[in-house]
Formats: structure tokens, sequence, C-alpha cells
């Protein structure tokens, strides 16, 4: 449980993050007991300003950090009902991320640090979102994360803070942007993900037969542009059949088929990932964490969860306010990496890509997004 309990916090951790369109600024704290506590979480949402281009604008993200940023922190300062004096370090995404965006808030986090004295913690923005499930229930290392998001689509095993292995990762697109660009492709509304959700809740899955990328083949890579384009295709021949028009039963039939074909594509590679994990990480108590923006979505999750019901595994997600982009999991990594002395000198820069599992071997066709 999650307790605003001020008095009690001895370690006050403040969490800023900026790596993309979402502003915001959280403290969260544990007292002596153990007990955790996200004293204040405020994310400032740039949709409308993305909205008219149908996905993120950097130089517009970057701006509006810089407008919104200082705001920000003195409102989650008043909302925890402390002071900066009061803070035991200042956590900051560092990467990776929109470059801009992470310049402002990095140079931000460090100017505060600086003039308070307090060390200065450089975060990961996926380690944020793979460990933000240990700052609402009690999970030990090691565990199987599958983070998908806007940016990202991969399968880790978490061993402890800063140790990953990377068994999957997309070799195009990240799921989350598959769902924008297919909410673009049928004139739905921007941020993707929601909005395909819905319109699927009306459509038919089986109506269109569209590509289960990289299904059935070993590992653990994930691949969607191909099914992109199938979308691409379908609606271009349902205009040529309908003159230039689409029907709002094919967008929500479209729109149910892609979500069902990118599931299923998820599904066969976690079910590679699940067994590899359970062979070489023989545990208990096995435990399969969904994290990530589209960790939101109803659909995937219930399969997620059916394969884990099968398989022997607890799935387990964090609350839906800690799955997108936020402070909170940046200020839990920052009490995590507190603990163990993890400071960042005042020359750390801004990168825009940093894997969690260095090691991992380029997946073929990736690329940097590796």
């Amino acid at each position: 449980m999650i307790k605003n309990i001020n008095d009690k916090a001895q370690t006050l951790i403040m969490g800023i993050e900026s790596s993309c369109d979402e502003t915001a600024v959280a403290i969260v704290g544990r007292d002596n007991s153990g007990q955790k506590q996200i004293l204040s979480n405020i994310i400032l949402s740039q949709i409308e300003e993305h909205k008219p281009y149908g996905g993120v604008v950097p130089e517009i993200a970057a701006r509006s950090h810089i407008d919104h940023l200082n705001k920000l922190i003195r409102a989650a300062l008043k909302q925890a009902e402390v002071g900066l004096q009061d803070l035991s370090a200042i956590a900051v995404t560092s990467g990776p991320g929109l470059i801009g965006g992470v310049m402002v808030g990095l140079m931000t986090a460090k100017a505060v640090a600086y003039a308070q004295k307090l060390p200065l913690i450089s975060v990961n923005h996926l380690e944020g979102h793979a460990l933000s499930i240990r700052l609402t229930e009690e999970v030990v290392f090691p565990y199987l994360l599958l983070l998908v998001s806007g940016g990202h689509c991969q399968i880790l095993v978490v061993k402890g803070v800063g140790h990953y292995q990377r068994l999957g990762t997309t070799i195009d697109d990240a799921a989350g942007e598959a769902f924008d660009k297919t909410a673009k492709i049928l004139g739905l509304d921007y941020p993707g993900g929601p909005a395909v959700e819905q319109a699927a809740l009306k459509g038919d899955p089986t109506r269109f037969k569209l590509p289960r990328p990289l299904k059935g083949r070993p590992g653990c890579d994930f691949s969607f542009s191909g099914l992109k384009t199938a979308v691409v295709r379908a609606r271009d021949k349902l205009y040529q059949e309908n003159d230039g028009q689409l029907r709002r039963q094919d967008i929500y039939d479209l729109a149910a088929s892609f979500q069902e074909a990118l599931s299923d594509s998820i599904m066969d590679r976690v079910k590679n990932a699940i067994d590899y994990y359970l062979l070489n990480y023989p545990l208990s108590n096995p435990i399969l964490v969904v994290a990530g923006g589209v960790a939101a979505n109803g659909h995937i999750k219930e399969k997620l969860g059916n394969i884990c019901k099968m398989r022997g595994l607890t799935l387990m997600a964090p609350p839906m306010k800690l799955c997108t982009d936020n402070g909170a999991m940046i200020a839990w990594v920052g009490m995590e990496k507190y603990d163990l002395e993890q400071f960042s000198g005042f020359d750390i820069g801004a990168v825009a890509r940093w894997p969690l599992d260095p090691d991992a071997p380029l997946a073929i066709g990736a690329g940097v997004k590796a």
C-alpha cells in the first residue's frame, strides 16, 4: 500500500521525467519501517499540442518542458508539503528519449541538486518502467518483464537494479508506435493506443486476415512494420470498394483485426520468453511484469493473464497512473540507487540511446533501436 504520511518519511527523492511528451515531477518517500509513499506525482501532458500532427514533435516537446518544468517542481513540493531542504536526492531521466527534452530535465535537476548540495542520480527511463512495480508491490528479483511503450518493445529478465538480460526487442516499430500509426491510418484520435482499443471494442477481429509477424519463429524479437503496412493495404482496398470512403464499421473492424494480430504476435514472443525464463531461472513463484504505456491495453493484459495462468506465472502490472511516463517511477529508481549509493557526477550527459542490457547482441535489422 502507498500512503501519504510525510511525517514518517525519512528518505525523500524527487524524480524528474522529460524524455518525451509528458513533463513530470514526483516526490517519493520511505519511512524507517520501509513503508513506501508517493507524496506527489504531477504530470503535465502535451497531448493537445501534438494532436494536430498525429505524433510527438520533438521541438514542441522540448519547448513545453522549458515552459512548465519549474512550476511543476514547485507544485510537487507544495503537494508533498516538503521543501527542497528536506530532500535526500534528485533523480532525473538522463535517457533514452528525445534529446532536447531529456536535456531540459537533466539541466534543471543539476541546477537544483547543485544549489541544494544534494546527490544527483541519473536514471535510465526504461529502468523507471522496469522497476515501477516494486514501488507498489513486494516483488523480488529476478522477474520477467514485458516492456511495451510508444518507443520500446522488449522482453527482459530483471535480475537487479542495473542488471538486465534482454531476451527480445523490436527490430522495427515499437508496439505503441504501431498503435499510433494505425490510428492515424484509420483517422482515429491521438494518442492512438486508447483510440484503437476503444474502436476495437465495436469491431470484428476476424474480418481482416492480417499477418502475425515472426509468429512461430524461434526467439523473442518483435516486428510490427509489416502489420502496419497490411493495415494500409486493407484500408486502401476499402477506399476502392466504397468510392473513397471508410464506413464507421469498417474502421471498427480493421481496428479490432489490427489489435488482435498485434496481440497474437506479442503472445507468441512472450511464450518463448517464458520458456527460457522458467528453464534458466527456476523459481517457486515466477512473475511476469508488464509495464509501459501499452500495458494499459485491456485486451493485451487479458491475453497475458491467460498465458500466465496456463504456465503457472503470476501476472503483475503497475497501477494505471504508473504505466505511462511519470516522475514517481524515476524517483523510485532514485530510491533504489540511493540505497546502493549509485550517485552521478555533474558531468553526466543526456543520451538518446541507452540500452538496459548493453551486452545484448544486435537484433538483425534493428540498428540503433536494439
